[in-house]
């Protein structure tokens, strides 16, 4: 995972001077921590897929060039078979699959989230991003707290957010929680 990491803050760099912009201008134009964004780019911290999603975006690249430097090809459908999907791992507590990794251009990213069973004790990691998201709880129970409202969720819930606020989740019960996340 770190040498992943690595990897992608170099590309993010790259593709940050190749527009000619400094690390505070786009922290600042994207709504991010300017020393939080430096931690990124040099690969000393983690990135939210979140965060990963609006980069990418603000490039005009898709979110498989930027983690995994390659680019996505389909453009008419991508099928993702049962335990397929990429796998994104990007904090220790979520583990991410992406459900439409190869598709071109997309309007959203599709993931499969999992939280770990051994969440339940630890406090909530809190992340924010541009735009909205939908999640929709498939097994276990997940506690989600968006804008310092918490709720629990359980398999068949789902919720709708503007991802800007400040938003954490963790599986409940001694259980793995798994949900579909969309980030639009």
């Amino acid at each position: 995972m770190a040498e992943e990491k690595i990897e992608i803050a170099a590309r993010m760099r790259v593709l940050r001077e190749i527009e000619g912009i400094s690390a505070e201008a786009l922290a600042d134009e994207l709504g991010f921590d300017t020393p939080e964004y430096k931690k990124w780019e040099s690969g000393e911290a983690e990135i939210s897929v979140g965060a990963l999603v609006e980069i990418a975006n603000h490039f005009g690249v898709d979110l498989t060039e930027l983690v995994m430097g390659k680019p996505s090809r389909l453009r008419t459908f991508c099928l993702t078979r049962a335990a397929q999907g990429t796998e994104v791992i990007r904090r220790p507590m979520y583990t991410h699959w992406n459900l439409a990794h190869n598709f071109h251009h997309k309007k959203g990213e599709p993931f499969l989230v999992e939280a770990a069973a051994d969440t339940e004790q630890k406090p909530l990691s809190f992340n924010t991003h541009p735009g909205q998201e939908f999640d929709y709880v498939l097994e276990g129970r997940l506690l989600i707290s968006v804008g310092g409202h918490e709720m629990e969720l359980g398999p068949g819930d789902s919720i709708y957010y503007d991802s800007g606020e400040p938003h954490g989740m963790k599986a409940l019960g001694g259980q793995r929680a798994r949900f579909l996340a969309m980030v639009l």
